[in-house]
C-alpha cells in the first residue's frame, strides 16, 4: 500500500464524523421590548419622502463646507478610529485561528543519526567484549494530527470568533460616529463663540459711545459723576466678557485638532459667526424599531450576546469524548543513498479516544460561568436599547422645546431693543436717567446672548438627535 493511500483511507472513517450534531444552544436574538413609535415626535416636521434615509455623510445636512472639511479628515487622521480598525483585525484574524481547528495538523522532520554501540556490554550480569558497531540512520517522516469536530466544539469556536468580530467591525463604526459627532458639536459650539464674541465687540463699541454721551453730559453739569462711572463699569465688564470668550474658544480649536489628528499647535479655525437664523436640518427618525438595525452601539452589544451564546455550546462539548486520528508515514533507511527507494517506506496508522472521568465540577462550572456571562450580554443589550430610547426621545425633546424658547426669547430680543431705544432718547432729553439706560442695555445683552446659546444649542441637539439614530449607518453593513 503506498503512503498517500494510507493517509487517504486513515481520512475516510472522520468524514462521517463530521454530520454529528452540535451541542450548545442555536442562537436567538434575546426579545426587547419597542414601543410604536417615539413619545416626543408630536409636533415634529416631518421630512419629505426623498429625505426619509439619513446619508452616511450625515453632516452635509447643514451646508457648512468648513464643517465638511473638518469632517472628511476624520477617517483619515482620528487615532481612537484607527485603534478600533486594529482591534476589528485582531478579531478578523482570531476568527481564522479558530477555523484552523477544521483541518488537520501536518508536520514533516527530517532526521539524520550516526551512533556507535558499545564493545562492552552487560548480558544477565555477565560482561561480555566483542567489536562496536557504528550505524547510521537517516530518516524524513510526514505525521498528520486531526482532531474531528465531532460534537461541534470548533463549530462552536468559530461561531463565537466572527460575531465577536462583527461586534469589532461594529465598535469601528461607534468609534467612527462619535468622532464625526463630536467634531460636528465642537465646531457649532465654537460658531457659537464666534457669534457671542462678535455681539459683545459690537456691545462694546456702543457702550463706548453711552460712555462718551455721560461724559459729555457731566461736562456740562446735567449728570452726575456717579453716571460716568457706571457707564464705564458696563463698558469694562463687557470687554472683559469678550475676552473670557477667547478661553472656551481655543480650547474648542484644540479638542477639534486632536479629532482630526493634528497637534494643536498647528491648526486653527477662523472665526465665522454662527449665523442667527441658521435652523437645525429636518432629520427623518423613523420609528424605534428601526435602531435596532441602525445604532452600531446595539449591533455590538447583540452581537456580543451570539458569541457568549456560541461559547456555551464550546463549554459543554467539554463533556463530550475526544476522538484524535493520526497517521504518518515517509523513509527511513541506513544509507542514504536508498533513503527515498520504495522498500525504504515506513507508515503507521492510528486512533484514540479520551474522556475526563472526574474534574471535580470543573466543567459544569465552566458550563456555569458561560450561561452567567450570556445573561450578563443580554442584559447590557437590552440595556443598550432602551439607552438609546432615550437619546433620541431626550434630543427630539430637547430640539422641540428649543424651537419653542427661540421664539419666546426672539421677542424678548426685540422688546429689549425697543427699550434701550426709548430710554436712550428719554435720557438725551433729561427724562431718564444714566442708570435706567444701563440697565436695559444689560437686558438687551443678557437676551441676546441667550438667544445665541438657544441657536447653538438646538444645532448642537441636532447632532445628537443624528448621532442618537445611528448618524446613516446600519447592520447590514457589518462584515461576516
Amino acid at each position: 500500500m503506498k503512503i498517500t493511500e494510507v493517509i487517504f483511507a486513515a481520512c475516510l472513517l472522520p468524514m462521517a464524523l463530521l454530520a454529528a450534531c452540535t451541542v450548545g444552544p442555536d442562537y436567538v436574538r434575546p426579545a426587547t421590548e419597542t414601543p410604536p413609535s417615539f413619545k416626543e415626535l408630536q409636533g415634529w416636521k416631518v421630512a419629505q419622502p426623498k429625505d426619509n434615509m439619513i446619508r452616511d455623510a450625515w453632516w452635509e445636512m447643514y451646508g457648512d463646507p468648513q464643517l465638511d472639511e473638518l469632517e472628511d479628515q476624520i477617517n483619515i487622521s482620528n487615532q481612537n478610529i484607527a485603534a478600533a480598525e486594529a482591534q476589528f483585525r485582531e478579531a478578523r484574524a482570531q476568527v481564522q485561528q479558530a477555523r484552523a481547528g477544521y483541518f488537520p495538523t501536518v508536520g514533516i522532520s527530517p532526521s539524520a543519526t550516526r551512533s556507535r554501540s558499545s564493545s562492552t556490554s552487560v548480558i544477565s550480569g555477565t560482561s561480555v567484549s566483542g567489536r562496536g558497531v557504528t550505524t547510521s540512520d537517516f530518516s524524513l517522516p510526514v505525521n498528520a494530527t486531526w482532531v474531528p469536530d465531532v460534537w461541534g466544539r470548533i463549530r462552536r469556536s468559530v461561531e463565537s470568533s466572527r460575531a465577536s468580530a462583527q461586534a469589532s467591525a461594529a465598535d469601528v463604526e461607534s468609534a467612527r460616529l462619535i468622532a464625526h459627532a463630536e467634531v460636528a458639536q465642537d465646531y457649532f459650539q465654537l460658531r457659537m463663540l464666534d457669534a457671542q464674541k462678535q455681539l459683545l465687540d459690537t456691545t462694546v463699541s456702543i457702550y463706548q459711545k453711552f460712555l462718551q454721551l455721560t461724559k459729555n453730559k457731566y461736562a456740562t453739569g446735567v449728570s452726575a459723576r456717579s453716571d460716568v462711572l457706571v457707564a464705564e463699569s458696563q463698558l469694562k465688564t463687557t470687554q472683559a466678557q469678550a475676552i473670557d470668550v477667547g478661553v472656551q474658544r481655543a480650547q474648542l480649536e484644540h479638542a477639534i485638532a486632536v479629532l482630526i489628528g493634528k497637534p494643536p499647535s498647528a491648526f486653527s479655525i477662523p472665526a465665522s459667526p454662527l449665523a442667527l437664523d441658521s435652523v437645525p436640518p429636518v432629520i427623518p427618525v423613523g420609528v424605534p424599531s428601526d435602531l435596532l438595525e441602525r445604532r452600531p452601539d446595539i449591533a455590538a452589544a447583540e452581537r456580543l450576546v451570539a458569541a457568549q451564546n456560541a461559547q456555551i455550546g464550546v463549554a459543554e462539548a467539554a463533556f463530550y469524548p475526544t476522538i484524535t486520528l493520526s497517521a504518518s508515514g515517509g523513509f527511513q533507511s541506513s544509507d542514504i543513498s536508498t533513503l527515498l527507494n520504495w522498500p525504504s517506506r515506513i507508515w503507521a496508522i492510528g486512533a484514540m479516544l479520551s474522556e475526563t472521568v472526574f474534574d471535580a465540577g470543573l466543567r459544569s462550572a465552566l458550563t456555569d460561568q458561560a450561561r452567567a456571562a450570556y445573561d450578563a450580554n443580554v442584559a447590557t443589550y437590552r440595556q443598550t436599547v432602551l439607552a438609546a430610547f432615550q437619546n433620541v426621545e431626550d434630543n427630539l425633546a430637547a430640539l422641540r422645546i428649543l424651537e419653542q424658547e427661540a421664539v419666546a426669547q426672539d421677542e424678548a430680543v426685540k422688546a429689549a431693543q425697543q427699550s434701550v431705544v426709548i430710554f436712550t432718547n428719554q435720557y438725551k432729553a433729561g427724562t431718564a436717567s444714566a442708570l435706567d439706560v444701563i440697565t436695559v442695555q444689560a437686558i438687551e445683552l443678557s437676551d441676546k446672548k441667550t438667544a445665541i446659546g438657544i441657536l447653538g444649542n438646538r444645532m448642537i441637539d441636532s447632532v445628537l438627535l443624528l448621532e442618537a439614530l445611528g448618524g446613516g449607518w446600519n447592520s447590514a453593513q457589518l462584515q461576516n
